[in-house]
């Protein structure tokens, strides 16, 4: 697989900074943290960015992300199209391929099953038309906690199957995977030309609903099965990226340069 690094590894490095980590320590993409790109166009441009990539020898993956898509008012789903807009075009500017895009939340008792897949489809398949008309693919990410909408690849597959766009796809989170209860015969459901990108992670020894993003852990240093994992995207053909994503603040206070070698250290040991 290609690696990754994610702009929530090292989230408080500026954009160029993770860039710079990033070739430094040998990775092939970065995934561009949405904020860190709006600071990043304060004072520079996209063809400033656009040659930044090229200075050092990465791609961009995708623009991370767009959260919350499902279940909003009609003023917050307004402004979620603009941002998708937004974001689309900075992409194609920047020749990235991808933007994250994350099910909205809901409460005990909420919407059925059926409720949550008409609901995610509706969603996908207006914003994949944005999207769409800037060239630019759409990877949704299921979340594993419990107040996420779509906590499960079964579930986020049977979504991304039902919208049926060449342009929406699949992000698999390590974390959310785990911390949701998705099982490795889900994975062998998964279309490998529908599994856009995988998030690597671990995580610590504690109860699947106490796990928070802060309880993420670099690859190999904790309990979720990441072997197990790689053998199953194997199985169905997916050998694309693997794209280090930890949002554990301890890391943040580490120097992003020699945070992201230990990340791509940590993640070839398991490759």
């Amino acid at each position: 697989m290609k690696l990754a690094l994610n702009g929530a590894s090292t989230m408080k490095a500026d954009l160029e900074t993770d860039l710079r980590a990033a070739q430094l320590a040998g990775f092939d993409f970065v995934e561009i943290w949405a904020a860190k790109l709006r600071d990043f166009l304060l004072t520079r441009s996209t063809s400033d960015l656009r040659n930044l990539f090229v200075q050092y020898g990465l791609k961009p993956l995708s623009i991370n992300s767009i959260e919350h898509i499902t279940f909003r008012t009609s003023a917050a789903y307004e402004r979620i199209k603009i941002e998708c807009e937004n974001l689309s075009l900075l992409a194609a500017q920047v020749e990235c391929p991808y933007i994250v895009v994350v099910p909205g939340k809901v409460s005990d008792g909420g919407p059925t099953r059926e409720r949550i897949i008409e609901e995610s489809v509706r969603v996908l398949r207006e914003l994949a038309m944005i999207s769409g008309r800037h060239g630019v693919a759409l990877a949704f990410e299921f979340l594993g906690q419990p107040d996420c909408s779509v906590q499960t690849l079964g579930l986020a597959n049977n979504i991304v199957n039902e919208v049926a766009r060449d342009n929406v796809g699949l992000v698999i989170d390590s974390f959310h995977f785990y911390a949701g209860g998705s099982t490795l015969e889900m994975i062998s459901e998964v279309d490998a030309n529908r599994l856009f990108i995988f998030h690597i992670n671990d995580a610590e020894d504690l109860p699947r609903k106490q796990l928070e993003d802060r309880h993420r852990l670099l690859p190999g240093t904790g309990i979720l099965p990441l072997k197990q994992m790689l053998t199953a995207f194997n199985r169905i053909g997916y050998d694309s990226v693997a794209s280090v994503e930890i949002f554990r603040p301890e890391y943040w206070e580490r120097d992003p340069i020699k945070f992201a070698q230990q990340c791509k250290v940590a993640v070839q040991a398991l490759l």
